[in-house]
């Protein structure tokens, strides 16, 4: 029996439906990416569907882009992967004599650090005394009153340079490219308020919000008119402790806050540590020192107590959600550093074996060594490569690993937190969530999505190189080409 000549068309009609909805779709998109305003840039995009692990649309997949602060996906992915998301940083309290019975320790106090980034972690503002309240409370419950020796804090554990793979000085000078150390206390940089004078032209008045940094300050700021934008800034010069402090304040205007690395953080840390103790009733009557690596180890052998992380899904949401570059290669570093076996070379960094790691672990899920080419795990070195095409097959594996759910919940959610000021009143808020990336040359977004067909996806957008016209941003363009990936419709 013959069909009918409709009904023929009608069938081809409704086969053909979904291939001209994503015909129409690569169309638009297309067309976006190829606008004259990007002519000198470059675009990798890639969308998989989670459902069936079909690609729904690719640009340039195996282009080796910047991933700035995408970067961060591998780490804590990596992190999540080897450690589960229920583990914990266990820094260990030593001491290099036993406590009397009276409650004296004839010796030193040493913590020694495991690079737990934790300790007055930014994104949390914490309270600035209340950081040390575990370390007073370990060594009460060890019946410690009184120490006649030194407080030392011991970062040699973490064998890792103060600066991450090809950073540069200019870096340094930034809140964001504070110095990795075992021993990491408040993310290791200080704020500074930074008020207007009574008149235009007078210096403007600074308060430093943390005590005991060791940093000196030169202030060379100026009241500037009513009215007038305030910017304020700071410069250290590499090596010094001198923090120039640039900029003004206009007058009757909010005070600006403004920040400054500090460098040999361990001996922060074991300065403020030591006053916290004084002011806990706790006698201390030696000095405040540190080692970090190279240098050798402190020999303490007596175990007084630990000091213990959040899970480490909490400490993989606290670098993730906030884009915090030294907690990322705090934990990244930690990872490498667990890696260590007895054959190990004593000279080879935590770092370097993080990033041995990271290339196994990639290798196992398929990734291409030339897809994944990573100088440290922040994101914040330009020499950092990876491919849309990577990024995704990484995201598509965790969302079907045993800790999908610590993972996925570290994301962003567009329209909230650090993506709250992106996406508002389109299809991508309360539905994305992504980890953005943004260096002077690179913005890129990347994560997991719903369609406009309910279809679940894992994208990635990345944009190198592109000159924004004035008043835009290239982290516009990044997020229009995902409001088009979610408007995706297979059927």
């Amino acid at each position: 029996m013959t069909a009918h000549p409709r009904l023929l068309l009608w069938l081809v009609v409704l086969l053909c439906t979904p291939l001209l909805r994503a015909a129409a779709f690569e169309e638009r998109l297309g067309q976006f990416l190829a606008q004259p305003k990007f002519e000198g840039a470059m675009w990798a995009v890639k969308m998989v569907s989670l459902d069936d692990g079909r690609v729904l649309f690719e640009h340039q997949p195996k282009l080796r882009m910047s991933p700035a602060s995408n970067a961060k996906l591998y780490v804590g992915a990596l992190a999540l992967a080897r450690l589960g998301s229920d583990y914990r940083i266990r820094t260990p309290l030593l001491a290099t004599a036993a406590v009397q019975p009276d409650g004296t320790l004839p010796g030193d106090l040493v913590v020694a650090g495991r690079g737990d980034p934790s300790w007055g972690a930014r994104e949390k503002k914490p309270e600035f005394w209340s950081v040390f309240d575990p370390f007073v409370a370990a060594l009460r419950r060890a019946g410690v009153k009184h120490i006649r020796g030194d407080i030392v804090a011991d970062g040699t554990w973490l064998r890792t340079s103060p600066d991450g793979g090809s950073w540069t000085v200019d870096d340094m000078q930034q809140d964001f490219g504070a110095e990795i150390s075992g021993v990491t206390f408040l993310d290791n940089y200080v704020e500074i308020r930074v008020t207007p004078g009574a008149q235009p032209g007078e210096p403007c008045a600074f308060e430093v919000l943390e005590p005991h940094s060791g940093l000196t300050f030169v202030n060379r700021t100026k009241t500037l008119p009513a009215g007038a934008k305030s910017t304020v800034d700071t410069r250290r010069i590499y090596g010094t402790r001198t923090v120039e402090i640039f900029g003004g304040v206009a007058l009757g205007a909010k005070p600006e806050i403004t920040e400054a690395p500090v460098p040999r953080p361990a001996q922060w840390f074991a300065v403020c540590l030591k006053a916290a103790l004084e002011r806990a009733g706790i006698r201390v009557d030696g000095s405040a020192r540190s080692t970090v690596w190279p240098e050798p180890p402190v020999d303490a052998g007596v175990a007084l107590g630990e000091i213990v992380s959040p899970p480490l899904r909490d400490l993989v949401a606290g670098f993730m959600k906030p884009s915090q570059n030294l907690e990322t290669d705090l934990v990244f570093a930690h990872v490498g550093e667990l890696q260590r076996t007895d054959a190990t070379a004593a000279d080879e960094r935590s770092d370097d074996l993080a990033l041995a790691d990271l290339k196994r672990f990639a290798a196992g899920i398929g990734i291409a060594p030339n897809e994944l080419i990573i100088d440290e795990g922040s994101g914040l070195s330009r020499n950092n490569l990876v491919t849309a095409d990577a990024t995704v097959r990484l995201l598509a594996f965790m969302a079907g690993h045993r800790e999908a759910d610590a993972f996925i919940a570290s994301l962003p959610t567009a329209g909230e937190g650090t993506l709250a000021k992106r996406f508002k009143g389109t299809p991508a808020e309360h539905n994305v969530r992504a980890k953005t990336g943004g260096l002077r040359w690179a913005a890129t977004l990347s994560g997991y999505l719903t369609t406009t067909s309910g279809e679940r996806a894992a994208f990635s957008v990345m944009l190198n190189r592109h000159v924004a016209s004035a008043g835009t941003r290239a982290s516009q363009e990044v997020d229009a080409v995902t409001v088009l990936l979610t408007q995706y419709e297979r059927n």
